[in-house]
């Protein structure tokens, strides 16, 4: 029989899963483990890349179990957390000390000092990207510099993002990364084929310890036989938010997602032309295949589904994510009350490591409904700030896609609609990522010839209108901008 599955990798900042897919787009399965993040300090965040290879190859085995054993695997497609960085050594693929998440703010000192020394026009230029901890560059620096078991490893010594990572351990020692990865590490120039000398030098990295860079759809490598009882093709490789641009089926220029997961990402379609911001924005590879890249501009917040989290595992406001939803309904408006998520400092078009969270408008008819209210608008307030940037730097959204966790939340699709005023379509199957992954791994053997083709995998749209009166929606942007410049301003 013709191996007619594809087995989708989808390893996120808070679980593992892996799924399984047809070559029609359908889902046939999913088994998913929750990953534990560590916080050793404020501003810290950290996994066990060990956990994550165990959960992994466990998820991925019950999925194969399923379909009946790797010869029914046509391909395996794999998407990740960006930015995350894993050391390991080469001879035993065995991680050398935790893994540093994207969130993670230690290097913010250094990232500082190298804008004070003036050389963030030089790294924006070369890679797209800001000076700032969330890129994978200075915290392999970090590594280097402060954990004696990293230098110690030597010729030895492998350092990768979760995809590099994963790749190692399934084909027990191919050591590569896909290019929409490797632009996120602050490392390569959108137009270099391989690592930036000067970028590395800034670091301190040694090239010899960084992974090769291929295609995000091809022949990038085969599982080992023993893992699942015979060696699978693994033909996809995309980050998380690359992955679910191309699982919306934005492929021509202009087209725009937002995922709204642990934070919200949002991408447009450029074209095979490298964008350029004036609004820190950022550029960045969408996806490469056969040797051709295509980009995108994208905007970052690094705080979204995981405020809900917040809310629920350490104030105990919520009793579970989805109580936001009827909270917010439940009373007229917020009251007054506006948060400011900068759990982890603001990301785009802000940029500021150094921002603290708030919540202002306090009274004593404020309720824990309020609350909720203004986190799940706090979300819809900070995608505005981004199309604003979008719309300065000549990219104007004509409607949203959206997709990620957060989205089944109704309330939430209908107060983006009001707040962008735009037209947000949102998919009958929500977990884009994953079919992104799948689309490039179905590409890579060969079930489809491009990527256009596999968008016959792709299900429908619901749309949402906006239905707000103007006046209210600038009274309540006009109440977001005054939170936010408190936020900045102290």
């Amino acid at each position: 029989m013709v191996a007619q599955h594809i087995l989708v990798i989808d390893e996120g900042t808070t679980s593992t899963r892996a799924m399984l897919f047809g070559i029609d787009g359908k889902m046939h399965g999913s088994q998913q483990e929750e990953l534990r993040q560590y916080y050793p300090a404020p501003g810290l965040v950290e996994h066990d890349a060990e956990e994550i290879w165990d959960k992994t190859l466990r998820c991925c085995q019950k999925m194969i179990e399923q379909a009946g054993g790797a010869e029914k695997i046509a391909a395996i497609g794999i998407t990740n957390q960006r930015e995350t960085v894993v050391a390991w050594d080469k001879r035993s693929g065995e991680p050398l000390c935790k893994a540093i998440v994207w969130q993670d703010r230690r290097t913010a000192e250094k990232c500082e000092q190298l804008k004070a020394d003036g050389l963030e026009p030089m790294v924006q230029g070369k890679t797209g990207l800001l000076l700032d901890p969330y890129f994978s560059g200075s915290k392999i620096g970090w590594m280097l510099e402060h954990w004696p078991e990293v230098r110690a490893a030597g010729d030895n010594l492998a350092f990768g993002t979760i995809d590099s990572y994963l790749i190692y351990r399934l084909t027990g020692g191919l050591h590569v990364t896909d290019a929409s990865n490797a632009s996120r590490t602050m490392l390569l120039a959108l137009d270099g084929d391989d690592w930036d000398d000067e970028l590395l030098s800034l670091f301190n990295i040694p090239k010899q310890a960084l992974p090769r860079i291929v295609d995000c759809a091809g022949d990038i490598g085969s599982t080992a036989v023993d893992l699942f009882g015979g060696a699978i093709a693994i033909c996809g490789s995309a980050g998380d938010q690359q992955a679910a641009t191309i699982g919306q089926g934005c492929l021509d220029v202009g087209q725009t997602k937002a995922t709204f997961g642990t934070g919200a990402f949002i991408l447009t379609n450029s074209g095979n032309i490298p964008p350029k911001s004036e609004h820190r924005l950022l550029s960045t590879i969408l996806y490469q295949h056969r040797g051709e890249r295509i980009y995108a501009l994208e905007g970052a917040v690094f705080v979204a589904g995981s405020l809900m989290q917040w809310l629920r595992d350490d104030l105990g406001l919520l009793k579970f994510a989805g109580e936001s939803e009827e909270l917010a309904r439940s009373v007229e408006d917020n009251g007054g009350v506006y948060l400011v998520p900068a759990l982890s400092g603001l990301g785009a078009p802000h940029w500021r490591a150094d921002a603290k969270a708030t919540i202002s408008g306090l009274s004593f008819a404020s309720h824990k409904a309020h609350i909720a209210r203004a986190a799940l608008e706090s979300t819809s307030y900070q995608c505005h700030d981004l199309k604003k940037a979008f719309s300065a730097d000549g990219v104007d959204w004509q409607n949203l896609r959206i997709d990620g966790g957060m989205v089944v939340n109704d309330w939430l699709v209908q107060d983006l609609a009001n707040i962008l005023d735009l037209t947000v379509e949102r998919p009958e199957f929500f977990e884009t990522t994953a079919l992104g992954a799948a689309m490039l791994a179905a590409v890579g053997c060969g079930k489809y010839e491009t990527l256009q083709d596999a968008t016959a995998m792709i299900a429908g749209l619901d749309s949402h209108h906006p239905d707000i009166d103007p006046d209210i929606r600038r009274g309540r942007l006009a109440g977001w901008q005054r939170a936010i410049q408190s936020v900045l301003n102290s």
